[in-house]
């Protein structure tokens, strides 16, 4: 069977600026690497393609007049680095987000140029949720073009660090498990969608395609109640992000959140990932193999659903 995996992470260090988290620093070495370990692990996984995503935000803290360049060059040396082997990679943009008429137009760069199937996007935008009218013309572009956006969780601002996150217990510094990976931006990413929701974005640009990672990032959970709460446009929620929202299941390889996903967002909108090299791509396939399903909604989460998304085949 064909598997494609979509949040699949990578970082060179030639292009690093700002110190990688903690997480991070200790793969840099499997980050930076695409044909090598990388390759041969999803060879024996049985990993058809992964879709590569840059793994820092070095160019959201870059003067306006630095940053278009600096993604550009990051976008080109993926490009690179993947261009012998573009049967098992493809990759989503780096978008210099400070400057949105440039990210739109990076966007467009990138796939026309360099045929990358969207662009990822982490967190807030230096405190600014993408909500805000001024990146406007991101979703356009990707409308236009009818790629996808996926939103990634990203270290929180400072003030939220400060106000949520520190002074755990007898600490005085940030709680990194609490205030990342552990929680707190897999919640900041669901008020991120819900947030695009209630600015009316959806309705808006009623083309465009999100997707979010990790099991739905809380919100399979929160399903019905904020179907019942959240009134927007003509449609409701869920109608909504059934229409435009996609899920994958990058580093939650249990049965029962699945199901609770298939129950709630459906199964033509999950799409399986791993979250390397965070995740191993063992992990991701053991699970995939354990799906008690028929086969061929199996294959609509490992390989149908994003060939589709993505127009891979």
């Amino acid at each position: 069977m064909r598997i494609v995996t979509l949040e699949e992470h990578v970082s060179f260090q030639e292009l690093s600026i700002s110190k990688p988290t903690a997480a991070a620093q200790h793969m840099q070495a499997k980050l930076a690497d695409i044909t090598g370990e990388r390759l041969s692990s999803m060879r024996a996984t049985g990993i058809a393609m992964q879709v590569l995503s840059v793994e820092n935000t070095d160019v959201y803290a870059l003067p306006d007049s630095e940053a278009p360049a600096f993604a550009t060059k990051y976008n080109d040396l993926l490009a690179e680095k993947m261009k012998d082997h573009r049967e098992s990679f493809t990759a989503f943009a780096l978008l210099p987000m400070t400057t949105p008429a440039a990210a739109a137009d990076e966007l467009e760069r990138t796939v026309k140029t360099h045929g990358f199937q969207g662009a990822m996007i982490k967190g807030t935008i230096l405190g600014e949720f993408l909500d805000a009218p001024k990146f406007a013309p991101v979703f356009e572009r990707a409308q236009q073009l009818n790629v996808p956006l996926y939103i990634h969780p990203g270290v929180p601002p400072q003030a939220v660090i400060d106000a949520y996150y520190s002074n755990v217990g007898d600490t005085t510094g940030p709680n990194e498990a609490i205030a990342c990976y552990g929680w707190g931006w897999h919640s900041e990413t669901a008020i991120h969608i819900l947030r695009l929701f209630a600015a009316g974005i959806f309705d808006k640009y009623p083309d465009l395609k999100i997707i979010i990672g990790h099991m739905g990032e809380m919100l399979p959970m929160m399903w019905t109640r904020m179907n019942g709460i959240f009134k927007q446009g003509k449609r409701s929620l869920i109608e909504t992000f059934k229409a435009q929202l996609f899920i994958t299941t990058s580093g939650i390889f249990t049965q029962p959140q699945l199901q609770l996903a298939i129950d709630t967002i459906g199964i033509d909108n999950i799409l399986f990932s791993i979250d390397y090299p965070f995740s191993t791509n063992q992990m991701g396939i053991d699970f995939l193999h354990n799906i008690q399903l028929p086969a061929e909604q199996i294959a609509k989460i490992a390989h149908g659903n994003a060939d589709r998304l993505l127009r891979l085949k």
